[in-house]
């Protein structure tokens, strides 16, 4: 008996009853994970559940789960059992794969679940029986027996190691979520910004380089900052939010970086730079206003243009043009601005007042000439920003899994038997193979090679 079989600790995390447990386990708790919804402010949880809830979740960890303490303990537990009923059962398979298969007794060929006995006139030599194998096939190795000659040959042993590929995936799949857990990063390599999940909120024409982690709310900065250009929304006719993009430049050093200027982030289409990850998450609606002012000139060109950032109820100067403005009114829907109330003079003759749709171009004509006038709502745009440098391992964990997978339900290790022996004045061919796997496809094989057997040798009676 072996050591890792006879020590009572490597059986037990080799026994299948504890990766069954195990198993069970990691599924209750996620979805537990699943129905509480993860990484929200505390206040989210007092206000859905209740103070003495919340209070015990936040003890459990329930509300960032997947990095918690006991969660990641789970974990370890099945990698442990995973690697030691490995361990464990590796050996025995390679004690199969390199048996010595030509040590079979050649009266046990016929007795196998595939076998076929050909009786043959004439003599049959070793060499048309190994050509005819590997026409069709199979390679052979041979040895001579006190009845005759034994032919074997093989395919596929290595697929009995697919579900020990299944295994390694799972393995690097687990490392990979650990190697991207915050909890790993803050309390083992002491390193926050390794790996981190958080929020961040740009108003646009402002920029941040700031990022303030889920449930802690501990500021981590990036190397790298960010500029929301502008900031765009469309609504269904009900005034829910249909679609809604940002246009964020990334800078270094203050300078645009090449090839990530005006870069257009949206739901299922995120920024991704230096291994960090900006996905559209939200948005926050503002009180002031983007306003947009030209003043025309021949052939209907801008002869002046201003663009500036102004709060409502507050006159504003164009000192270049000679103007004076502002918005008096906003008409509101769902906490958005759907038009505004403008008042516009160019000191000349009686103001200009008027109501002009949020975001539309509207022209004004005044004595002094021709003037557009656009007031879009400043919004702050809010990113979900992430760092997983386990993710690349998942997704390598996760094309492992459907090799291992495929190796383990579609492939199979076939053997072939074949014994040339003679009886009285008759040659004698005995053909037996087994598969571990796919049995209805291995038989078609077999009947294949029995058939070529027939037809080569002229059989004169089959049994």
């Amino acid at each position: 008996m072996s050591k890792i079989q006879s020590n009572p600790f490597t059986a037990f995390f080799a026994s299948v009853q504890l990766a069954l447990f195990l198993l069970f386990i990691l599924a209750v708790t996620s979805i537990i994970g699943t129905i509480i919804p993860q990484n929200q402010p505390a206040h989210f949880y007092v206000d859905q559940y209740g103070e003495s809830a919340a209070r015990f979740m936040g003890i459990l960890d329930f509300t960032d789960m997947y990095s918690s303490w006991w969660f990641l303990t789970l974990l370890l537990l099945f990698s442990i059992n995973l690697v030691v009923c490995s361990l464990k059962r590796i050996p025995q398979v390679v004690k199969l794969i390199q048996r010595d298969n030509l040590a079979i007794q050649p009266d046990r060929l016929e007795k196998m679940r595939f076998s076929q006995k050909i009786t043959c006139d004439g003599q049959i030599s070793p060499g048309q029986v190994a050509d005819l194998l590997r026409k069709n096939g199979w390679n052979t190795e041979q040895r001579a027996t006190e009845n005759g000659l034994l032919f074997f040959s093989q395919k596929g042993a290595w697929t009995r190691f697919g579900v020990y590929v299944v295994h390694l995936s799972i393995l690097v799949i687990l490392f990979g979520a650990v190697l991207g857990s915050s909890m790993f990063a803050n309390k083992v390599l002491h390193r926050p910004n390794f790996a981190f999940k958080g929020s961040m909120a740009i108003p646009e024409t402002r920029q941040n380089d700031t990022v303030f982690t889920f449930k802690t709310g501990n500021p981590i900065q990036l190397d790298f900052t960010v500029r929301c250009n502008s900031f765009s929304i469309d609504y269904y006719a009900d005034g829910m939010p249909k679609t809604y993009l940002s246009q964020v430049t990334v800078l270094e050093n203050g300078k645009p970086v090449t090839g990530m200027e005006n870069v257009a982030v949206k739901v299922n289409k995120p920024l991704k730079y230096k291994g960090v990850t900006l996905y559209q998450s939200s948005y926050q609606p503002f009180q002031d206003f983007v306003v947009t002012l030209q003043k025309k000139g021949d052939n209907d060109l801008p002869l002046l243009r201003k663009q500036a950032v102004i709060t409502p109820a507050k006159q504003q100067q164009w000192q270049e043009a000679g103007i004076s403005y502002g918005i008096i009114n906003r008409e509101i829907s769902r906490n958005v601005t759907r038009r505004v109330k403008v008042w516009f003079s160019d000191n000349q003759d009686k103001p200009s007042v008027f109501w002009a749709p949020a975001g539309e171009e509207i022209s004004i004509e005044r004595p002094s000439g021709t003037y557009t006038f656009k007031a879009k709502q400043v919004y702050a745009t809010i990113f979900q920003v992430t760092r997983d440098p386990g993710v690349w391992l998942v997704y390598l964990g996760c094309g492992l899994m459907l090799l291992g997978l495929y190796i383990a339900f579609f492939t199979s290790h076939k053997k072939i038997f074949a014994c040339l022996k003679k009886e009285d004045r008759d040659c004698i061919l005995v053909l037996a193979g087994n598969s571990n796997k796919n049995h209805i496809g291995f038989e078609k094989t077999f009947q294949t090679l029995v058939d070529a057997s027939q037809k080569e040798f002229n059989r004169s009676h089959v049994s």
